[in-house]
């Protein structure tokens, strides 16, 4: 197994890494909407905090050698189901291949953001 680093993304919040390399598989942790420039939280509104996880989870999957369009599958994490539609638009932007996908909605995320993503995809 490799831990995957970058500085493009945020520092893990915790005792775990951006992502792990295993094998053909990348498996990185949720990302949520910390700018990795400034260290805040980007954004009010699901459209820009879904904008923000989509560049960390493309910069961390870079950093494993791999792209969202190797993704296998998704979940998703959403602090209200009402922004579901607004979601889809800007994931889909990023995920053109359509990997198979859970979305839920949860009472609380990390920081009190709107959305956390992870992703499992081929090397």
């Amino acid at each position: 197994m490799e831990k995957i680093y970058t500085d493009k993304a945020p520092e893990a919040l915790g005792p775990y890494s951006q992502a792990i390399k295993a094998g053909d598989f990348v498996f990185t942790s949720g990302q949520i909407a910390i700018n990795p420039a400034t260290n805040t939280i980007e954004g009010k509104t699901i459209e820009e905090q879904t904008t923000q996880v989509m560049k960390n989870l493309t910069e961390v999957l870079s950093a494993a050698g791999t792209t969202p369009q190797k993704a296998v599958k998704t979940v998703c994490f959403l602090k209200n189901m009402s922004d579901f539609a607004a979601f889809n638009e800007i994931y889909a932007k990023t995920f053109t291949q359509k990997p198979a996908r859970s979305c839920v909605a949860v009472k609380e995320l990390p920081k009190d953001v709107l959305v956390e993503v992870e992703v499992v995809a081929l090397a």
